[in-house]
């Protein structure tokens, strides 16, 4: 790769190591992903947008999720002290974050200072692999550092996809 970006700029400013995971950027499911790259699912996170729902002018919120698990709106919406949230539709995500669906990550968007939310069961591994903020990049990353560069908070918001 031979462009930098931005996630990665932020990661080297706060002395967070990381490494770039490339694949091809025709794909957008972090599942298929997983398996293209032989990283088990529960190590490959996706960053969903999330929106209030009768909240106007509330920010949206970015939630990590593994690959191989689905979110529960009622928990994020406790999580993230609202009566409901929603999912933003595709064309609303790429539009709010300016990013592509299956390139949204929560380090390319510090700068909107947005909410943002990591499932609890990352809390028990060392790294994730998280996007770059474009598709076919992923960074494998320190999951107590990323806690600590984007502020996120820890929610248990997410089911099993079995």
């Amino acid at each position: 790769m031979a462009t930098k970006l931005n996630s990665m700029r932020l990661l080297e400013k706060n002395d967070v190591p990381y490494d770039v995971v490339e694949y091809p950027n025709t794909m957008r499911d972090a599942e298929e992903i997983a398996e293209v790259l032989g990283v088990p699912p529960h190590l490959v996170y996706k960053t969903l947008v999330v929106e209030a729902v009768g909240v106007p002018g509330a920010k949206p919120c970015l939630v990590m999720i593994a690959s191989n698990r689905h979110l529960d709106l009622k928990r994020m919406a406790v999580v993230a002290g609202f009566k409901k949230v929603g999912m933003a539709a595709h064309k609303d995500a790429e539009r709010l974050t300016g990013l592509q669906v299956g390139g949204i990550s929560a380090l390319a968007l510090t700068h909107k200072n947005w909410p943002v939310f990591l499932d609890e069961p990352a809390t028990q591994h060392q790294y994730i692999l998280i996007s770059g903020g474009q598709r076919g990049v992923d960074l494998r990353v320190p999951t107590a550092a990323l806690l600590r560069v984007l502020r996120a908070r820890v929610g248990d918001v997410s089911n099993d996809t079995e």
